[in-house]
């Protein structure tokens, strides 16, 4: 029972962290909530890694937190209780604590409610002052954790912090709270800033790998641009509507990237991150993975290949996308816009749930699709598109596969990480999803590759073994004999045209 109401106080005042948009963590006016026997306002926490040096620019590999212009205001009840010539009427302590040194704060008299402020049984059991903070010496470091004491004088209102600098030596996730243990401060106020540094930069602990993972992810699109724009450019007068939306899933990618790596190093170095700018970033991003879900659906419903529109499937996919772009720009912009704590907030839970929901529909809808795409070129005994979309259905069913063992990981990593200690692994989840999008792009990059044959062979017919292979394959490479796929083409619009209308009318209708 000790631990569980330990790791409840503790998650509860890890969600109540304040809203702020950068590492300067922005204090205006936050109010003191009661927990237990005191009243707290949680100020933070990250991670941080241990001070390198002690130069004095951006990146000199100092790490600390530092206080600026703390000010506390209590209410007139509990300043008209004291006379003006009372040296200390009222205590507030600023605690900084490890994650795993979290059992050293508070205390437990006979096993009973863990206290984090010193009450008469403790003071007597546990030789903590009463009316103060219960602090145990950490194991490692007996200065940790870290108090620091701000007193009220006389009958005043308010009081002021001296500006602080606690040095980081040791890596780890740390967290601040302000606590007053006194009754009488029950509606206090503070504001003010703390900014709170890594040896790199002001970049949280678990956002910093990212930038530099941008880095390469945006060299990786830059490659695919470059072979996909060579290709694009070498055949564009064959180039299919389907290639121009992959054209442009590659475009968005590669901005993405580009954007996020100047969002991350714009933040590093400056320590605030503009609202704006990275309201722009999540919306390319959310704009991106629509058109890449929607690209997929539609190449699964044979568009492109098979059929040359989506009939009256198209109002149907544009409401689901225009649904996904909303649930997805939403659940961005929550996780990402004036986020910089290691904890994410609860308002993600209630977000994260139709993006999923709209997702695994999606997926069902892909794959039912495909079932039906097919088995009609395996009735029409269509070969070379038959290969194609089969080696697609295989890339999907990798990438699903690949998607549920990485959700189960990741619910894994977090369900047996309440405290958040291994944030220096947790770059990892984020990054896994941007590296899937990208091989499953590349997947569809090779097998629809523009080639001199895209039009002439991107509806037609290759019924049984009338044509040889290497022709056959020519739908995605571009190789095949000019005159046969002429030849194909005019027999296809002139006996096959009315027909393939006929019965992508009634696939429609039936889907």
């Amino acid at each position: 029972m000790d631990l569980a109401c330990r790791i409840s106080i503790f998650i509860l005042l890890s969600a109540a962290l304040p809203t702020i948009n950068s590492s300067i963590h922005i204090y205006q006016n936050q109010l003191f909530g009661e927990v237990g026997n005191a009243y707290l306002l949680p100020g933070g926490s990250g991670g941080l890694a241990a001070s390198l040096s002690s130069d004095n620019s951006v990146s000199d590999g100092r790490s600390f937190i530092r206080f600026e212009n703390i000010t506390f205001w209590r209410t007139h009840a509990a300043a008209d209780g004291h006379s003006d010539k009372e040296q200390s009427t009222g205590l507030i302590q600023a605690v900084i604590f490890e994650a795993a040194d979290r059992n050293n704060i508070g205390g437990s008299a006979y096993g009973g409610q863990r206290s984090i402020c010193c009450t008469p049984d403790l003071a007597k059991l546990e030789g903590c002052k009463q009316g103060e903070v219960i602090r145990i010496p950490s194991a490692t470091d007996s200065k940790w954790p870290i108090v620091l004491n701000i007193h009220f004088s006389g009958n005043y209102l308010s009081t002021s912090m001296d500006q602080a600098e606690v040095p980081i030596t040791k890596t780890g996730m740390y967290n601040l709270f302000f606590i007053a243990c006194d009754p009488m401060l029950k509606g206090t106020t503070l504001r003010g800033k703390t900014v709170w540094k890594n040896p790199d930069g002001y970049l949280p602990g678990r956002m910093a790998p990212l930038m530099k993972f941008y880095v390469y992810m945006t060299i990786a699109y830059l490659l695919l641009t470059a072979i996909w724009f060579s290709q694009y450019m070498r055949f564009r007068n064959d180039i299919l509507l389907l290639q121009h939306c992959i054209t442009a899933v590659i475009g968005l990618g590669l901005f993405e990237m580009i954007l996020w790596y100047f969002d991350y190093s714009n933040f590093n170095s400056t320590g605030m991150r503009p609202v704006v700018i990275t309201s722009w970033v999540v919306t390319v991003g959310a704009i991106r993975k629509t058109i890449a879900r929607l690209l997929i659906l539609s190449v699964s419903m044979g568009y492109g290949v098979v059929r040359p529109t989506l009939g009256g499937l198209t109002s149907k996919v544009l409401l689901i996308g225009g649904t996904y772009f909303l649930a997805s720009e939403l659940l961005d912009i929550t996780e990402y816009v004036g986020t910089i704590n290691d904890i994410s907030g609860r308002a993600r839970l209630f977000l994260v749930l139709p993006d999923a929901f709209l997702d695994a529909f999606l997926i069902l809808w892909i794959f039912t699709s495909l079932s039906k795409t097919l088995e009609q070129l395996q009735v029409k005994r269509i070969s070379a598109k038959l290969d194609l979309y089969r080696k697609f259905s295989n890339a999907l069913a990798v990438a699903v596969i690949a998607s549920v063992g990485w959700i189960t990981f990741e619910v894994y990593f977090k369900a047996t990480d309440p405290f958040n200690e291994r944030w220096q692994s947790a770059w990892i989840i984020t990054a896994f999803w941007d590296i899937l999008s990208f091989a499953l792009l590349c997947v569809i990059c090779y097998l629809w590759a523009p080639s001199q044959s895209s039009q002439r062979y991107a509806y037609s017919e290759d019924v049984g073994e009338e044509y040889d292979d290497e022709e056959a394959q020519s739908l995605t490479r571009g190789q095949s004999d000019g005159d046969v796929g002429l030849v194909k083409q005019e027999r296809n619009n002139g006996n096959a045209g009315a027909s393939d209308h006929e019965d992508e009318t009634e696939e429609d209708k039936r889907e």
